[in-house]
């Protein structure tokens, strides 16, 4: 209940000292890629809920000549780059905050196809409400490996506390600040997990 009212509070309270920021990054958007401003693609939340996952767009959705979308470092703009490097992309996760599908701390929320590739353990990361940072994100964030990654989400799922929450919050500001764990060096955005055991 506390890790709710935080989280609403929170939430509205950015949602409005933020709102400017906001309207000047979807108007840029507007200009600068077109429409739509949100990207929106579903998400597994807790217990495997699916729900709707807002950002701000930062891809153009160049296409080849059969129609497929370019691959991710083609349709990255140095535009969204800036976006991702922010961290204002994630604004409009605020919203999903208030609806109930994202908390302000928990694991991130992955895409659908990814629940049968999960092995016993990693689907714990499934047990709690999924966040818009967690204790992954503030021990590197998309630099990571999945292996490594999920090992820190159920690290927190069995450690999560109100106060733990409060300290990752902390944390993430600074790291936020100095753009850390934006992407891993060879990928602009997170590769997709595949199931197999990665290699260190």
């Amino acid at each position: 209940m506390a890790k709710r009212l935080t989280d609403l509070i929170i939430a509205t309270l950015t949602l409005i000292l933020t709102l400017p920021v906001a309207l000047l990054t979807a108007l840029a958007i507007r200009i600068r890629l077109g429409s739509p401003v949100l990207f929106k693609q579903r998400r597994t939340g807790r217990r495997g809920r699916l729900f709707d996952f807002y950002k701000f767009r930062t891809m153009t959705d160049e296409r080849d000549a059969r129609g497929e979308l370019l691959p991710d470092d083609r349709r990255l703009t140095r535009f969204g780059q800036l976006l991702r490097k922010s961290s204002l992309d994630e604004l409009p996760q605020l919203i999903n905050v208030l609806r109930g599908d994202l908390s302000l701390v928990g694991p991130r929320p992955l895409l659908p196809e990814y629940l049968e590739l999960y092995s016993p353990d990693q689907a714990r990361r499934l047990e709690v409400k999924p966040g818009i940072t967690g204790w992954a994100q503030i021990h590197g964030r998309n630099a990571l490996g999945w292996e490594e990654r999920f090992e820190l989400d159920v690290w927190y799922v069995d450690h999560r506390s109100y106060w733990l929450d409060w300290k990752i919050l902390l944390r993430t500001l600074p790291q936020v600040l100095r753009s850390e764990g934006i992407s891993r060096d060879d990928h602009v955005t997170m590769p997709r997990f595949t199931g197999a055991k990665e290699e260190k």
